[in-house]
């Protein structure tokens, strides 16, 4: 299989990387005991940087479990398969719950999940991917009564200045940065339009908004005509169903309109399968999905028997290679290596097991936790590197418990 791999610098997305901006400065963390005061009392920039600057170990745990917070397949299944395969590499240490799919009209039933998981003294920590709006709230129900718990989230569907007091740890694609690196991407793959698909509650969060800036910006640069198209929200009254069924009907007009040389984004999971099968009937181009991996929607979208292969990168590599080529769309679709959502959970679940085990400077150990996430990555795909930077706010100020995530393109050929 012949590769591509396009590696953009992110210098300019962030002024803060793990590798550089702090030198040999010991990092704060906010201890397991704090946590309470870091969700519910302190405000967002205090929280943000640690509430304590204690780098003492924590008292190692005995008998303890690590819960797992994803979404159902419907939504898609990246999560809950990587889920899965937690609980069946450490059986019971690992216990597992969803939230429903209608989870913006279903916030109690999101809250009382986690309440539910958390009611078992033995779990220690929780990792949540994706984390929907309403996390945060349910942190907040959780620290009432079991103020040491330790939140990881990944993939968070509210404002950092929501969840970034709440959680210990937020791990999140560098959406802003993918709004810098897709169009020249796209303008090598032959893109001269960009569709542009989400609807109103996606675009009121802060990344995505931060992410549909730059794309405005940076396809200008590469000669790109941004067209932005308003979908259903899938947890509308259409559903999932009704989303779905507008982008299958859509794309196809979109390309009358504007010809194959059209790369398509969306903003949301549910929309990426029909998206892509349509990209493939209609020829035009898919540079990257809205969280970034070989699997998501791809093994659906293009019938990919995916048996006994589940998180193998090689194989689903491979097979994308094959339907690229069935296709005769070389250089027109592309993705990262690494599957950024089971990534989280995965090192989420790993960093978790060595705070409980006393093998950390706190919940919030920088260095052992980006030797993780890179770890985890490898684990994925021999040889892949992840650049991990803090998030920003508008003020210039870094967030040093909410890390973005980016990685290398791959180009099917």
């Amino acid at each position: 299989m012949k590769k591509r791999l396009i590696s953009l610098s992110l210098a300019a997305v962030m002024a803060f990387s793990l590798a550089g901006c702090r030198g040999a400065e010991t990092a704060p963390t906010t201890a397991a005991t704090t946590a309470a005061t870091t969700g519910a009392e302190a405000d967002a920039t205090t929280a943000a940087e640690g509430a304590s600057d204690e780098t003492e170990a924590l008292t190692p745990a005995e008998n303890f479990k690590i819960g797992i917070i994803t979404g159902t397949a419907s939504q898609g299944d990246e999560e809950i398969t990587q889920a899965n395969k937690m609980k069946e590499k450490y059986g019971d240490m690992i216990v597992t719950s969803t939230y429903p799919d209608n989870f913006t009209t279903e916030t109690e039933t999101v809250i009382s999940n986690t309440v539910a998981m958390a009611s078992d003294p033995d779990v220690k920590a929780i990792i949540w991917c994706q984390a929907i709006p309403g996390t945060a709230a349910a942190i907040d129900k959780v620290r009432e009564t079991r103020p040491d718990m330790i939140f990881i989230v990944g993939t968070p569907g509210e404002d950092p200045g929501v969840i970034n007091p709440k959680a210990d740890i937020v791990l999140q694609v560098d959406e802003p940065g993918c709004g810098i690196v897709i169009p020249p991407q796209a303008k090598a793959q032959g893109a001269k339009t960009m569709i542009h698909y989400s609807f109103p509650r996606h675009m009121s969060y802060a990344l995505i908004v931060a992410r549909h800036e730059n794309l405005k910006t940076y396809c200008a640069e590469n000669g790109i005509e941004l067209v932005d198209v308003t979908a259903p929200d899938p947890t509308g009254d259409s559903g999932i169903t009704g989303a779905q069924q507008f982008i299958l009907e859509d794309v196809p007009r979109q390309i009358e309109k504007y010809g194959k040389d059209t790369v398509f984004f969306t903003t949301n999971c549910g929309m990426q399968e029909p998206l892509i099968r349509s990209v493939f009937e209609n020829g035009a181009i898919y540079s990257l999905q809205c969280c970034p991996s070989p699997f998501h929607a791809f093994p659906a979208a293009l019938n990919i028997d995916m048996a006994g292969h589940e998180a193998d990168v090689n194989y689903m590599m491979e097979q994308l290679q094959a339907k690229v080529t069935e296709a005769n769309m070389g250089g027109r679709v592309s993705t990262w290596g690494v599957p950024c959502n089971m990534l989280f959970i995965s090192a989420g679940v790993e960093y978790a097991k060595k705070v409980l085990e006393g093998q950390t400077s706190g919940v919030l150990d920088e260095t052992i936790l980006r030797e993780t996430i890179q770890t985890c990555a490898e684990e994925f795909t021999p040889g892949a590197k992840m650049t991990l930077d803090y998030y920003v706010d508008d003020e210039g100020n870094a967030k040093e418990n909410h890390f973005l995530v980016m990685s290398d393109f791959v180009t099917f050929e």
